[in-house]
């Protein structure tokens, strides 16, 4: 185990803990003790020090650890996952997926982190992901069916996550097309697909779902849209990102089978239930123009339908930008 991640374990029971006992304890000196925490630190770990005390947490802390998420998912889920690989800090969690995936890893293999340190969102956006305050988690899938009958597999998953999140009595939350789960159209969580291989053969696809869980203020401030996170949601300050993890994989893993089998058909009631953005005026971006209209929900393979003023058009999510006018 990596020292700072014992050191964190150390430090989680929210006492005060001496430099020369944490240096006992790991087996280094007191300066390298205060050289990891100060690298803890900049990652966004707050801590006090108190002469003649030590060092203390200045918040409960429940780090991501492999087993705790798989003793809380069903048999079923366990067995599905190959491996949960969990990090202190990423750049991405899905894009150490993807050198995994290149490095031949198998399907059901799940990457979390406490910290990433270049989050995407869909078409290079920034995903903010402070230090152990959100849920970062990707999934790998290998597929045999091609990259081009993934159509609609971002919808999929955004069910699979909305019925996750509403186990936590979040009974108004809805779907944004492509990819967003929102709560009075602001954002709670989000999904991003990245796929490797070809468009009609074998490929391996990479899921990847974000939840704001308790986002601090501070980091907040570079969020560029309307956000919530659970703690405000449902008033509770100690929700487990072990165990939404767990109800994640346990929605997640049968409907990507679910999709495999029969595409998106066994969603779009579900789909058509909970959209946000139906009826309602939204502003499209894309790479040569901007469209204004009415959206009129999805068609079969998961197309967003607009009412423009020269008529109804289609739009896949890959090139497509979606804003709820104001």
């Amino acid at each position: 185990m990596p020292l700072r991640r014992r050191l964190l374990n150390l430090l989680s029971d929210g006492e005060f803990h001496s430099g020369e006992d944490l240096g006992a304890s790991l087996g280094v000196s007191r300066m390298a003790v205060w050289k990891h925490l100060k690298a803890l630190r900049d990652m966004g770990v707050d801590f006090s020090v108190q002469r003649g005390k030590g060092y203390c947490l200045t918040s409960s802390l429940e780090l991501l650890e492999r087993g705790r998420i798989l003793s809380a998912t069903t048999d079923m889920t366990a067995a599905a996952i190959d491996d949960i690989a969990v990090f202190l800090e990423v750049d991405s969690t899905n894009n150490w997926l993807r050198e995994q995936t290149l490095n031949g890893a198998p399907s059901g293999t799940v990457c979390v982190a406490e910290l990433q340190l270049a989050g995407r969102g869909r078409r290079g956006r920034t995903w903010v992901s402070p230090f152990a305050a959100n849920l970062y988690l990707s999934l790998l899938w290998r597929s045999a069916t091609g990259a081009a009958a993934l159509g609609g597999l971002s919808l999929a998953t955004g069910i699979a996550v909305l019925r996750a999140l509403r186990g936590y009595g979040i009974k108004d939350a809805g779907l944004k097309w492509p990819n967003d789960i929102l709560v009075s159209d602001a954002k709670l969580a989000g999904v991003l697909i990245d796929v490797v291989g070809e468009a009609s053969g074998p490929c391996a696809v990479i899921v990847g779902i974000g939840v704001n869980v308790c986002m601090p203020r501070g980091e907040a401030a570079a969020i560029d849209q309307s956000w919530t996170d659970l703690y405000h949601l449902t008033g509770d300050n100690c929700i487990s990102r072990n165990v939404l993890a767990a109800r994640i994989l346990d929605e997640l893993l049968p409907a990507i089978d679910t999709f495999d089998a029969a595409g998106l058909q066994p969603f779009l009631d579900e789909w058509h239930h909970y959209d946000v953005v139906r009826g309602r005026e939204v502003d499209l971006t894309l790479p040569n123009e901007s469209i204004t209209g009415t959206a009129c929900g999805i068609d079969d393979g998961g197309a967003l339908l607009v009412d423009t003023t020269h008529g109804r058009r289609r739009f896949v999510s890959g090139d497509v930008t979606l804003r709820l006018a104001t």
